[in-house]
Order: C-alpha cells, then structure tokens, then sequence
C-alpha cells in the first residue's frame, strides 16, 4: 500500500473515532453515527488496499 494513501485511510478511522468519542460525549447521537461511518469508510479502504497488495505479490 502507497503511504500516502495509507496515511489518508488512517487519518480517516482516526478522524471518525474522534467524531463518534465527541458524540457519546455530548450526548450527539448524529455525530456518534457519522463518527462510526468514517471509521468503516477508512477500515473498508485500508482492507482493500491490503488486498490489491497482496495480490501484487
């Protein structure tokens, strides 16, 4: 996986994982699901990623 785009999938989870930490904290259910979405987004994309990798080699 290119580092870039891995760095990007990452920063993804890690930016959803803050959003769904703030939600439960504030009580903000709409920011916890947006939150939990981002992390699937960047967790699905890293897979595939994976994937395309392993299929290279």
């Amino acid at each position: 996986m290119g580092a870039g785009k891995k760095m990007k999938n990452t920063a993804e989870s890690m930016k959803g994982k803050a959003k769904e930490a703030t939600g439960k904290a504030t009580g903000n259910e709409s920011l916890t699901v947006k939150g939990k979405a981002e992390q699937a987004k960047g967790d699905a994309k890293q897979a595939g990623q994976k994937a395309k990798d392993a299929l290279k080699h």
